[in-house]
């Protein structure tokens, strides 16, 4: 285990302490599963009580980094992060962003559309049966007439998602995943009454054709569309009303 923990302060040591560990794991000087020094070993390294070594590993575990174990083989271990949980964090953190930084909707379409734009040449080259079914089934969702508004907006996440995963990029498909998570249920609460939603389900219609053909130009010109559109309820949106 390699931490390198050079200056300690006399204020904040248990933070010090935290993001030492902290930065070991995400450069990797500390892996997946592997078990930490003891408290005391910590405490005797750091210099330091081992109440503020046990504060600091508080910390490390409410940012899901490490977990405790009971037992004679048990102690502090660096967690493995899986997909699904590091999306939530991401989802999670991009709804704050957008929440606390008063962040325009329209920059929130702008960069949503922005991402998964730059993603459709790969997902014209490498979607696979799977995927096209998946898109497909969203389509279909969406035109049900008893398909309420909550679920068009997850029909919605779930058709885009779609087009994440024939990227065939595991990274890339997380980040585009994530963005849409955050951002679609957001756009589609502040529009749903104003959309047309045979409208919006003819474009992911005719994007999932271009992409069914691998033609990505005609899925970007597609994509644009659904973007302005969604500019255009925004826009809507902020008219005032008369009377």
């Amino acid at each position: 285990m390699a931490i390198e923990f050079n200056t300690i302060q006399k204020e904040g040591l248990s933070v010090q302490i935290a993001n030492a560990i902290r930065d070991a794991i995400l450069e990797g000087r500390l892996a997946s599963e592997e078990r930490l020094p003891s408290e005391a070993e910590l405490s005797e390294r750091f210099g330091v009580s081992r109440s503020t070594v046990r504060e600091a590993l508080k910390r490390l575990a409410a940012q899901n980094l490490i977990r405790s174990e009971r037992g004679s083989s048990g102690g502090a271990f660096v967690n493995r992060l899986t997909w699904d949980e590091a999306q939530d964090n991401l989802v999670t953190t991009t709804r704050l962003l957008i929440g606390m930084n008063n962040i325009p909707l329209e920059d929130a379409i702008e960069a949503r559309f922005a991402l998964e734009t730059s993603a459709l040449p790969l997902a014209a080259e490498n979607r696979a049966d799977q995927h096209l079914a998946a898109m497909a089934q969203e389509i279909a969702r969406q035109r049900d007439k008893l398909t309420s508004d909550e679920e068009f907006c997850a029909s919605d996440v779930a058709f885009h998602s779609a087009i994440a995963a024939a990227t065939g990029n595991p990274l890339l498909s997380f980040q585009l995943a994530a963005a849409f998570e955050a951002m679609q249920p957001l756009m589609n609460m502040l529009v749903y009454r104003l959309r047309d939603r045979e409208r919006i389900a003819d474009l992911h219609e005719t994007l999932a054709s271009a992409l069914e053909t691998g033609d990505s130009a005609k899925a970007a010109a597609e994509l644009d569309a659904l973007a302005a559109y969604t500019k255009d309820l925004a826009a809507q949106r902020r008219k005032p009303r008369n009377g």
